[in-house]
């Protein structure tokens, strides 16, 4: 039987419901080892998790053997009720409806790697949704203001 061999790399992006700024200090680190686990498991093999207070990036592998949307599924769902359960603060915690994925060439992990290991620096001096159109437009894709943000 002939094999099937795969790798691709995934840039995700989403956010919290209305980019409330939800992802404090107290829990930064532990969402984002909560997401490595989700990816783990699902064979979605993460190189760097980071963001900043309402969004998050994600640099895996993405498996063969799962949808981008079944694999978003799964991270979303399952570290938002594991994030209800961490403090009374968190029990209206939602992710946002949609989210970014983009394709990463092998050359560029690294440069995305820094990125999202840069996130607070770069927060200081741009918003989450300045962020989100300029990689909009960097990988050409035609969006709607009236449905990016829910």
């Amino acid at each position: 039987m002939p094999q099937s061999l795969v790798k691709l790399y995934v840039h995700i992006i989403f956010s919290t419901k209305n980019r409330r700024p939800l992802i404090d200090e107290e829990i930064e680190n532990a969402v984002y080892s909560y997401l490595g686990g989700i990816c783990n498991r699902l064979e979605c093999f993460p190189l760097k998790i980071g963001g900043h207070k309402e969004h998050v990036h994600i640099l895996s592998h993405l498996s063969k053997k799962i949808t981008v949307i079944k694999f978003l599924e799964e991270l979303k769902s399952h570290s938002s009720n594991w994030i209800k359960t961490q403090h009374a603060r968190y029990g209206d915690f939602y992710w946002q409806g949609g989210y970014g994925a983009f394709s990463v060439s092998p050359q560029s992990i690294e440069t995305v790697k820094q990125y999202i290991e840069s996130q607070h620096e770069h927060h200081k001096t741009t918003t989450f949704q300045d962020e989100y159109r300029r990689i909009l437009r960097e990988h050409n894709i035609e969006f709607d203001e009236r449905y990016v943000w829910d």
